[in-house]
C-alpha cells in the first residue's frame, strides 16, 4: 500500500528532485547549519537522520551506503565526524528552527542544524 507516500514535489521532475535534494543534504552535513525555507528543512530532516543512523553503525556497509547516497567528502565527513557524537542518542540528531522572518516571495524560513 501507498498510504501517506508522497512527498513535496518542489515542482521539479524525479531526477532534478533527487538531485536537488542530494545537494541539499550535502550542504547541510559540511556546514552542519544551513538556512533554507521550511518545506525543504521538513524534507531532509528525515532523510540525513537515516543517514546519521546508518553511520552510527560503524561498519564497512553501511559507508558504503552512504558512499551510494551522498558525494564522498559529506560521507567521509558524516561517517568519521558526525556520527560519533550520536553513539548514546537514539534519533533527533537534527532541529529546525522556525523563523520569524520571510522571504521576498513569501517563503517561509528555517533553520535547520545538528543538535549539540
Amino acid at each position: 500500500m501507498r498510504h501517506a507516500k508522497e512527498n513535496r514535489k518542489f515542482g521539479l521532475k524525479r531526477g532534478q528532485r533527487r538531485a536537488f535534494l542530494k545537494s541539499l543534504e550535502h550542504n547541510l552535513i559540511m556546514r552542519e547549519r544551513m538556512q533554507t525555507t521550511e518545506a525543504r528543512a521538513k524534507e531532509i530532516r528525515p532523510m540525513v537522520e537515516r543517514l546519521v543512523s546508518h553511520a552510527k553503525k560503524q561498519n564497512l556497509a553501511a559507508f558504503r551506503l552512504l558512499l551510494k547516497k551522498l558525494p564522498k567528502v559529506s560521507a567521509n565527513k558524516i561517517y568519521y565526524e558526525i556520527a560519533p557524537r550520536y553513539q548514546n542518542r537514539n534519533g533527533g540528531y537534527l532541529r529546525i528552527v522556525k523563523k520569524t522572518v520571510s522571504r521576498n516571495d513569501g517563503a517561509k524560513l528555517a533553520t535547520i542544524e545538528f543538535v549539540k
